[in-house]
């Protein structure tokens, strides 16, 4: 290896670690600013989700600013009709859920401990006994008052968390609307700092997740409603008192594989034994899970999802749970969205390492097909969305954008 190739891969070799210590700087301050950070992305969802609607109307003749107000006002209008109609519900049914909470505990000390306790043969009882609890906490008070200490803490900083999210919710609105006047501005200045050697590269993987998350998204907050609404109607006519909010919690959960339908068998199976304790409106409670999987596997899902987002589903539970955990709320809500992107990009890096000397070890290229190496017993196939659109540029170098374009991103 001559001078300068070795000058070359020690260039490469410091530009490839240049952009790790950025990358992970900008995840250290993610990190840092997530409690900041949440209503800006969720503001950032609202403004994506109505640009669409924005360039629609400028295409008819309205300015720009005229179809940021009217779809705006289309938003605001939309969400405070939904405010409007389901404070009431909750109040009602929080006012319920709060009244039979005595008859909970009633059915789970004199129903559900002795039927565990016949099972298991151990006694739970004695654990729930008042007298016994205060004599543990005598006992041990010296680490109960430090456990009080921690505990008073937590509420201390939860009363600052909810001041925290009142804030948000006030700021919401004003950020969204600064996205959806601003998206196309932002995103044109964000595609001129892509290097021009890359920037057709990272424009049709741009283009390729915002059709992919775009669908998704649309997509699952219409499945959410829909199945919201048949949850709850359905429980409701069953006879729960609290159907209607197990109905909407189970919707919301929907997006979240298979927790959304547990939450309807868990706690409409929980609310019906406690209600009624027969077994007839345990199989309502089934039956209404029943209808709302069928439509949605055969009908919802199909319809306005289908394989769009193309994970699957324990990678979605992980990518919830490991956002939780790295972002909090900013980071369960950025979830989907981070690894939809990420798909794309695992997809497209995946069909540059099938065109790469690496797989193709010392097989001549020329025998190399798109589809696996020649001779292999079965063909090695790439699926999911948007395979086709950037197999043809992997096998070539990357095309450099026109130096006169100023679209951005698109």
């Amino acid at each position: 290896m001559s001078h300068a190739e070795d000058l070359a891969t020690i260039a490469s070799f410091y530009r490839r670690l240049q952009w790790g210590v950025l990358a992970a700087g900008c995840f250290w301050l993610v990190w840092i600013l997530s409690p900041v950070l949440a209503p800006f992305a969720f503001a950032a969802i609202l403004g994506w989700l109505g640009d669409p609607m924005v360039d629609r109307l400028q295409s008819r003749g309205i300015g720009r600013h005229t179809a940021v107000i009217l779809v705006f006002t289309a938003i605001i209008l939309v969400l405070t009709l939904a405010i409007l109609l389901l404070i009431p519900v909750l109040e009602q049914q929080i006012s319920t859920l709060i009244d039979s909470i005595p008859h909970y505990r009633d059915w789970f000390i004199g129903t559900l401990v002795p039927w565990i306790e016949d099972r298991v043969h151990f006694q739970l009882h004695t654990w729930l006994d008042m007298d016994h609890l205060l004599a543990l906490l005598r006992e041990h008070w010296q680490s109960a008052g430090g456990a009080a200490a921690v505990v008073l803490g937590y509420v201390s900083a939860s009363s600052f968390t909810l001041i925290g999210w009142m804030v948000n919710i006030v700021l919401l609105p004003v950020l969204t609307f600064f996205f959806l006047r601003d998206w196309d501005l932002i995103m044109g200045r964000v595609g001129s700092l892509v290097p021009r050697d890359h920037y057709q590269t990272v424009r049709r993987l741009a283009l390729e997740s915002n059709a992919v998350l775009g669908g998704f998204l649309r997509g699952q907050m219409m499945v959410m409603l829909i199945l919201g609404i048949i949850y709850g109607v359905g429980l409701w006519i069953v006879g729960l008192d609290l159907g209607i909010l197990i109905g909407l919690i189970g919707g919301l959960l929907t997006f979240v594989p298979y927790l959304g339908p547990a939450s309807i068998i868990v706690l409409g199976g929980l609310a019906a034994l406690v209600q009624f304790g027969d077994w007839q409106h345990l199989v309502g409670v089934a039956v209404v899970f029943s209808i709302g999987q069928t439509v949605e596997s055969y009908w919802l899902t199909p319809k306005l999802v289908g394989d769009r987002i193309g994970l699957h589903p324990m990678a979605v539970i992980f990518a919830v749970m490991a956002g939780g955990a790295l972002f909090g709320f900013l980071g369960m809500l950025l979830a989907l969205p981070v690894a939809a992107v990420a798909n794309v990009l695992l997809r497209y890096a995946q069909d540059r390492y099938r065109h790469s000397e690496l797989y193709a070890g010392e097989t001549p290229v020329g025998l190399v097909d798109v589809e696996g190496v020649v001779g292999a017993p079965e063909p090695v196939r790439t699926e999911g969305v948007g395979t086709d659109a950037v197999g043809t540029e992997a096998a070539t170098d990357v095309e450099s954008a026109p130096q006169d374009d100023r679209n951005g991103l698109g």
